[in-house]
């Protein structure tokens, strides 16, 4: 599978996909949860729910380009650490 260190869809899973979607051929499960959920502005679709960061609608990465923008995230807040 090109670029499967990017993309991965696990069909097997009960609860795939975990978000309604259109088009579940591009949903990436790489990411079954979020890494950039511990930032306040991650750029993603949440809400607070009850104090809890709520990302039921986001469907970031999830998305067949989610690798990249979670990884450029991770870098662009590891830049701002290192400053």
């Amino acid at each position: 599978m090109e670029n499967s260190y990017r993309f991965y869809r696990n069909t097997a899973c009960e609860y795939f996909p975990c978000h309604k979607v259109k088009d579940e051929e591009n949903f990436n499960c790489m990411f079954c949860y979020c890494p950039l959920y511990f930032l306040e502005e991650c750029g993603g679709n949440h809400f607070d729910n009850n104090g809890i960061k709520d990302c039921t609608n986001c469907l970031i990465p999830h998305s067949p380009k989610g690798y990249d923008y979670i990884n450029e995230k991770i870098m662009e807040v590891n830049r701002r650490i290192r400053k």
